[in-house]
């Protein structure tokens, strides 16, 4: 793939005159190598490397192969569309981020906006990159601890088709001894990792292979040089930094923009992968991310420097030596994780809030060996996945929990967004595989348990005038005031026959016409709720209006319209039915 930063790989020909100037105009005053990005940065650990040879971490040239999978159609078109993005149309599956991929983006945005604030980096901005990138880290094939389950490796950037970038880290990033390759959900080559690698999950270790690690240190560069994102320069001149290709920065953008929309987390390892990439035409796909193991030691600092092509052990040459066998690393002692052998319900019951609500009861999961026995001091991660607003308590929706000596953790209250339906929290032991057990949640629409009006002033009017006052009520749940509670309004024929009166009192649209039926109504935040005004034609007599809501609550108001002369006469108490 080909997010190689400052050796990332423009489009030559096919990139277009107007990208070429926007390359020329940032290559002094952006790229990597300008003044202000060259100076040295925090390792992992702390310490300090030296910033990257402007020579050899500047301009490149050649094909940088990444997804050119577009939005689906009905997604907003606030940019230029890609001149090589590939349209496609498969609806609103494409708005679910992976969950642990999703939760890593917006950790980086919350971690940035502390120590960078002048950035203003959107999590958006990370998603769009990792889609096009890595399609979200191959559809968010993670382990608990967000580290991808095999490498995604870009193609070895030999010369041929691509740049030419000997190896830099003795293939302990990339398993390439030869020549570098880019690495992970964000792609970096090792070189760059070697300075701008961050530690994104606390485990004390930089890895291009962590969609936390790797996602940190994409808002790290893109936040360089001063650059605001949100001014459309600073934002430009970023993307660009990342791949200096006007049709990355478009497709970029169009995604960000896509996400910024609406979006959801799907469980991990079931988002969609792209299919269309920059190099298809060329016939070679060997950039396509490739599954492989892990290096057994994640390298915890900067590679040493590579040796010179030609020296014995180079990246030329054989090394003439054979490797001295290692001895054997003994087996380290079994943690309480280790022994988990699945995850069970520890008594949660039933899942079920209204919207806006908190739910009442919390989810409790128990840690137990293969034989049941219960497993203390195991964290539990707990997932939210779905496409509604509920979170943990905090605005969270992932959580992380150590289990009692008991072996339960109660993960922290659920809140209700207000989008209804159902969603699903998932659940995995960190560090360790062990089978998880799913819980369903549902979210259901706000409602009322009684509906009364405000004000006991008879409803009355003249044939062909209008009704004084307008009608109020107040809606309850319960007892208390039912805010944001869906309700309808409609002149019936009779307490018997519920259908739409044809004659009699009405409201009136903005032309004037007369509407019987009132539809999409809500109660305010005090739970009332009040029409809008009553128009009488030449009918006289009493008329009925019936408010329903949510839930059941029934109200019918009675109106009356009566010639002025006529003495006028107490109207009946208004019905209401639950």
């Amino acid at each position: 793939m080909a997010a190689h930063f400052g050796r990332r790989l423009r489009k030559g020909a096919a990139t277009t005159a107007v990208a070429a100037a926007a390359v020329a105009a940032l290559s002094a005053s952006q790229a990597p190598g300008a003044t202000g990005a060259n100076q040295d940065r925090p390792t992992a650990a702390g310490s300090t490397t030296p910033a990257p040879d402007p020579t050899t971490d500047g301009d490149a040239t050649g094909n940088s192969p990444y997804y050119t999978d577009l939005p689906p159609l009905k997604s907003p078109n606030p940019s230029p569309s890609p001149t090589i993005g590939t349209p496609v149309a498969r609806g609103e599956a494409e708005a679910g981020i992976p969950a642990t991929v999703l939760d890593a983006y917006r950790k980086a945005e919350a971690e940035l906006r502390s120590t960078k604030p002048g950035c203003n980096l959107p999590w958006q901005l990370l998603a769009a990159i990792g889609k096009v990138e890595s399609g979200q880290a191959r559809g968010g094939r993670v382990d608990a601890d967000g580290t991808t389950i095999g490498r995604i490796l870009g193609p070895q950037l030999d010369g041929n088709g691509f740049a030419l970038i000997k190896d830099t880290d003795h293939g302990a990033y990339d398993g390439n001894s030869h020549y570098d390759q880019a690495v992970g959900p964000m792609q970096f080559i090792p070189s760059t990792w070697a300075w701008a690698g961050r530690d994104g999950n606390g485990d004390g270790n930089a890895d291009p292979n962590n969609v936390y690690d790797a996602a940190l240190a994409a808002g790290h560069y893109l936040c360089r040089n001063d650059w605001d994102m949100s001014t459309e320069g600073g934002l430009h001149s970023a993307i660009l930094s990342y791949n200096n290709s006007q049709d990355y920065l478009n497709l970029v953008l169009n995604w960000m923009d896509y996400y910024r929309k609406g979006s959801h987390s799907v469980p991990d390892g079931t988002g969609g992968v792209p299919s269309h990439r920059s190099d298809d035409h060329t016939g070679q796909h060997t950039g396509t991310p490739t599954p492989t193991e892990p290096p057994r030691n994640k390298p915890h600092h900067k590679p040493d420097k590579p040796q010179k092509p030609g020296t014995p052990g180079g990246p030329e040459s054989p090394d003439p030596t054979p490797p001295k066998p290692k001895p054997p690393v003994p087996p380290k002692p079994p943690t309480p994780s280790d022994t988990v052998d699945h995850l069970s319900d520890a008594g949660t019951g039933k899942l079920t809030a209204r919207a806006g609500d908190d739910f009442a009861r919390r989810i409790s999961t128990r840690a137990e060996t293969k034989a049941g026995a219960a497993v203390g001091k195991v964290r539990i991660r707990f997932t939210i996945t779905g496409d509604t607003d509920t979170t943990f308590a905090g605005g969270e929706t992932v959580a992380t929990v150590a289990t009692d000596a008991k072996g339960v953790a109660a993960a922290p209250a659920l809140q209700a967004g207000e989008k209804t339906g159902d969603f699903t929290v998932t659940t995995a032991v960190v560090g360790h595989r062990a089978k998880g057990v799913d819980y369903t949640a549902t979210v259901t629409a706000r409602t009322a348990d009684t509906l009364a009006r405000t004000s006991d002033t008879p409803l009355t009017c003249t044939p062909g005038g209008e009704f004084a006052d307008q009608v109020q009520v107040k809606a309850t749940y319960k007892g208390a005031a039912a805010d944001q509670v869906a309700a309808t309004a409609t002149l019936i024929k009779s307490a018997d026959d519920p259908t739409e009166n044809d004659k009699g009192p009405s409201f009136k649209d903005a032309d004037g016409k007369p509407v019987r039926t009132l539809t999409d109504l809500k109660t305010d935040d005090k739970g009332l709720l009040t029409l809008p005004k009553l128009y009488a034609d030449d009918t006289t007599g009493t008329f009925l209006l019936r408010i329903t809501t949510t839930g059941g609550a029934t109200l019918t108001v009675e109106l009356k319209v009566a010639a002025a002369d006529e003495s006028a006469s107490p109207s009946p108490s208004p019905s209401a039915t639950s």
